[in-house]
Order: C-alpha cells, then structure tokens, then sequence
C-alpha cells in the first residue's frame, strides 16, 4: 500500500512545501550574506494552520544545512531559562574550556538513549548575553553563526520576549552571525510589536502567510502522488484542489484522508470520503482551537456571520446581534487581528478559515447561542 506521504500533524514539515519557496530562498540569503542580512531577524504571522510552525522548522534546517547551531524555543514562561541552558550545554560540546561553571553531576536513566544532567550556576540575562558571545566566538571561527527560533509569541510570555529581544538587539549591534526567527498569531504579533520595550523587533522582516494559489496546489497533489507510485484521474484531481481552499493544513489533511481511502487509483468517491473525513478533523483540531481563545462576544460575532453563504455586510452583522455598528467594530477589528476573519471589501468580511462557517452552523449553540438568538 505504501507509507502514506502526507502529514496532517501541526508543525511537521511535509515532504512537500507548497508555495513557500521564495520566502525561504530569501532566509537562506540572508544567512549567507552576513550580519545585517534582513532575513536574519524576521516574523512569520498568518491564522492557525497556515504553517508558521513548518517555516520555522524549515528556517532551522536551512540554517543546520550551513553548519549553524539552533536554538528552537516556544514563548512560553520559563522560555530564556530554557535558553539559558541550551546555551550552556551547546558551549560546553562545542567547546569544554568555553564554559566554566558547568559540571555533570549524573547521568539521566534510563541509559539507552538517555543523556547527561548538567548543573549550571544561575545566570542573569547579561550572563546568558556573555555566554552566547563566548559561543558565537566558537563559531564564527568555524565560519558559521547561531540562529534562535521561538514559535507562538504572544503576550503573556512579553517580559521573556523583551529580555530576548534586547540580548539579541546587543548582538546584532555588534555584527555577531546571529539570526531570531520567530512566529506567532497576527493579533499576538502586533501586540509585541506595540510594546515600546519590543521595537527593535519591528525591523524584522515580516512574512505573512497566507493561502496558496489553487493551481500551486493541483500542482503539488499531482506530484506528490505521482512520486509515491499512485495515479489520480483529472476529476478527482480537480475535487480534491478544491476543498483544500488553499489551506494549508487542509492540503495536507485531504491529501492524507483520500490516501487511505484510496488504492494505486485515486478516484472521485475516494477525495469525496477522504474529504468528509479531512473536514471533521479540521473541526477538532483548528476551529475547536481558534473559537477557544476567543471571547463570548467575538464568538457571537462569528456566529452571526455564519448565516451567510458568502461574504458577510458588517451593517447586516450588527443588526443581527442589536448592537451599534460602532460597538460591532471593536470586534470586527480583534477578529481581523486573530486572523479569524478579514476585510474583503469595504464593509464586508469574510472567514480565513476554511468550513469555519460550516462549523459554526454545527455548532452555535456550544458557541454561546442559538442560531435563532444571534439574529435577534
């Protein structure tokens, strides 16, 4: 039958990337041009499921591909102590003399696989600023640099992302090969970027993800499957291009689902089954995700949104939900931030998230009210 080629899992990179190439070529230029390169300090943002998590991995292995250390962290708390250490310990094997104060203290069991356990002193943000220097020192004289990767930046992790920002801030000043690749959600991204603390990162190069043409995804389901000895007629090609809606995750979603659902030839019936199957498990993996990090009221609005095929008159909205178009606007413009929604014309929005619509008519009511109650 053959190992299935697609990954629907968030964040792992797919044996394919669709319609990121520039983006990356242009990363991997920037590492080879130098300090002050703009691709070394740069910011995906997009909504859930766009691959943010992917290009950051990707960035990684370009830069792994050039013999440069990572470091990938998540902005969570904790999150430049965890640095910290990785910092340390990388030193310490690149370089034993580098890195005094560190010693083994035992070893981590089970054995088979297991590693070492290493006792540091505490260290402050301007000791962590010492030790990468000491590390770019043992790099750059290997003729590589370090990058950092930090994914799902957001407010609640600021005064970790302030004392990043202004370690690396202290790096780039000084032309050390270093670059901090990081991604987040568009409302998280242009909170930082607000903070008066955070503004050296508005320099950052800003690559905003979005859908991928369809014929860039026609073109990709056709390789791909082609490369893992199975056929597709031009019907069931066409089907499957177009319930991925450019989505990213979705690409990857139908292309696993008329996988199994499928033998050397992929046909109609199978896309249409490995389709239905894709769409539920969007559902719980990225509409679930998305409404429940939203308030009551924005759900409301998105709810109120939903009773329309297409795109929706943010006038009708307000009217459905006997507020004043004033009042909806606050919550047209955190949508438009989350990357939920978007303007698609003056006075109209429309979802960013593929079926979200669909999902929210199943759903309304565990979305704070009724269908019914949304229009009154």
């Amino acid at each position: 039958m053959g190992r299935n080629p697609f990954r629907p899992t968030a964040g792992a990179s797919p044996p394919l990337l669709v319609g990121r190439d520039d983006t990356l070529e242009e990363l991997a230029e920037s590492l080879d041009d130098g300090p002050g390169a703009p691709g070394r300090l740069a910011l995906f943002t997009g909504p859930r499921g766009v691959g943010k998590t992917v290009m950051l991995s990707e960035a990684g292995d370009h830069a792994l591909q050039r013999g440069w250390v990572t470091l990938a962290e998540t902005a969570t708390p904790g999150m430049v102590s965890r640095l910290r250490h990785s910092t340390s310990r990388t030193l310490r094997e690149l370089d034993p003399s580098a890195a005094p104060g560190a010693s083994i203290t035992g070893i981590t069991l089970p054995v088979i696989g297991g590693g070492l356990t290493v006792s540091s002193p505490p260290a402050s943000v301007v000791e962590w600023r010492h030790d990468l220097g000491r590390l770019l020192d043992v790099l750059e004289r290997r003729g590589t640099g370090l990058m950092i990767t930090v994914d799902e930046v957001h407010a609640t992790a600021r005064d970790e992302l302030r004392d990043l920002a202004a370690t690396v801030q202290h790096l780039v000043r000084e032309d050390r090969d270093v670059a901090l690749v990081m991604a987040g959600l568009p409302s998280s991204v242009s909170d930082l970027l607000n903070d008066h603390v955070l503004t050296f990162l508005r320099r950052a190069a800003r690559f905003e993800l979005d859908d991928v043409p369809l014929d860039r995804v026609s073109q990709a389901f056709r390789a791909t499957i082609s490369d893992h000895g199975r056929t597709i007629d031009e019907e069931a090609l066409q089907e499957a291009t177009a319930a991925t809606g450019g989505y990213p995750f979705m690409i990857q979603l139908v292309g696993y689902h008329l996988w199994r659902h499928s033998q050397d030839q992929i046909t109609l019936e199978a896309v249409l089954d490995g389709t239905a199957a894709a769409r539920t498990r969007l559902g719980s993996l990225v509409h679930a995700t998305a409404l429940a990090d939203l308030s009551a009221v924005d759900r409301t609005y998105l709810v109120a949104m939903a009773h329309d095929d297409e795109e929706s008159s943010t006038g009708e909205i307000a009217r459905r939900l006997g507020v004043t178009p004033f009042y909806a606007s606050t919550y047209r413009r955190r949508l438009i931030a989350a990357g939920v929604i978007a303007a698609v014309r003056h006075g109209y929005v429309d979802f960013t998230i593929p079926y979200l619509r669909e999902y929210l008519r199943e759903h309304a009511t565990r979305y704070g009210l009724s269908a019914r109650q949304a229009t009154r």
